[in-house]
């Protein structure tokens, strides 16, 4: 059922920004990320078996070179920057802003039409940014406020990658996008990833961590994503948005007894308000309901 499949995929990927709360820490953003893409490349790469992917791959490098960099490499490693400071369900509240992003650059950037509604929605959501992040900043450590900052951009990086995506690999298989992403993204890691490499041991329940970081929460995560795209839609797919910032803070109330605050719940609604509209999610359920 598409219901079962969005909600395991929400469940999936707000699981992730537990997995970088719990990683990060120890072995530091730039190696976490390098090895979460890599693993998940690993994952993917039977993805090539198929010929018409490899003439794919081959025709449009350049465009997915740069879908790995604003997709893959630069928004992981910025949740996982912030990872050190913010807790998981802040980042995962923080990455519900991405339709909001992908609207206003559509429009700044790709020329694309920007209704009165998407405006208001920029507005709205913007305004619950500000109340997240001033609740983050009277509670939260030192340096939670310049790490919200920072997290903020990978959403940004998202809404890029969107219309980027939408423009120059239209045509291209889903599948070898999900897999040439993360390739990319491996390759511009892997050096900033070695340098960087803790010097200490990394405790075993780490590598199980990553484990599932690269393995579910990426290249299963993408997988589940892709087929619902085709099953269901881009409209109902986008969906999971709502639904990763619930999970994000259940399972860091359930695993890292992370407090979930009324100026957390309240920045959130407001994010999701602004989002629906900034995405065209409450139109499209107008038009359903009318026709």
């Amino acid at each position: 059922m598409p219901l079962l499949e969005l909600l395991l995929l929400a469940a999936i990927w707000g699981g992730s920004f537990l997995f970088l709360r719990l990683c990060s820490p120890v072995l530091g953003a730039l190696p976490l990320i390098a090895l979460r893409v890599s693993i998940a490349a690993l994952v993917l790469l039977p993805v090539l078996s198929h010929a018409g992917r490899r003439a794919q791959l081959r025709r449009h490098w350049r465009a997915l070179a740069v879908v790995g960099l604003s997709n893959s490499a630069l928004p992981f490693s910025l949740f996982a920057m912030g990872a050190e400071h913010l807790g998981a369900g802040f980042e995962s509240i923080l990455n519900a802003t991405t339709p909001m992003w992908a609207a206003l650059l559509g429009a700044v950037a790709f020329g694309a039409a920007i209704t009165r509604a998407q405006t208001l929605g920029l507005f709205t959501g913007l305004v619950g940014v500000v109340v997240l992040v001033a609740g983050q900043a009277d509670a939260g450590p030192s340096g939670s406020l310049a790490a919200a900052g920072l997290v903020l951009l990978a959403p940004v990086s998202y809404g890029f990658a969107v219309h980027y995506a939408r423009r120059h690999l239209a045509q291209v298989d889903p599948l070898l996008t999900a897999f040439a992403s993360q390739a990319w993204a491996a390759l511009m890691l892997a050096l900033p990833g070695a340098a960087l490499w803790p010097a200490g041991p990394v405790p075993g329940v780490v590598w199980a961590y990553v484990l599932a970081l690269g393995v579910l929460c990426t290249a299963v995560a993408y997988t589940l994503y892709f087929r619902l795209l085709v099953k269901v839609g881009p409209a109902y797919a986008a969906s999971v948005t709502f639904l990763i910032p619930v999970f994000g803070m259940l399972w860091g109330r359930m695993f890292l007894h992370e407090a979930i605050t009324a100026t957390m719940l309240l920045g959130c609604a407001i994010i999701l308000a602004g989002t629906a509209l900034a995405g065209g999610q409450w139109q499209r359920l107008l038009r359903r309901r009318l026709a």
